[in-house]
């Protein structure tokens, strides 16, 4: 794997109403990857758009947002909250992933 991209882990939809894990992060625990599914299917309920949990070239967990142009029902400022609120109340289980990103790749 080259370091010098950004790694993808998981993403949600709320316009296919899809969930996505990369397949290179299948030697995760079940329960590490349920609660992956459930935090980002829940934002993009909540929010709307589409939600992409990435590691960076440092190895930095993002959570990066975006939406189609046009979509009214994107609510971006309650975006911004949501992503503060998942920052401080899994901020244990975000510093494990970087911790587990750094240590296996």
């Amino acid at each position: 794997m080259n370091r010098n991209e950004e790694t993808v882990l998981c993403a949600a939809s709320a316009y296919t109403k899809q969930f996505y894990l990369n397949p290179e992060f299948e030697g995760l625990p079940e329960q590490v990857r349920d609660e992956l599914k459930i935090l980002c299917v829940l934002y993009t309920e909540d929010v709307g758009g589409v939600l992409v949990m990435k590691f960076d070239e440092e190895g930095s967990l993002q959570l990066e947002t975006s939406s189609d142009e046009g979509d009214l029902l994107y609510d971006e400022i309650g975006s911004v909250l949501k992503i503060r609120q998942i920052q401080n109340t899994k901020a244990d289980l975000l510093e494990s992933l970087e911790m587990y990103y750094k240590t296996f790749f």
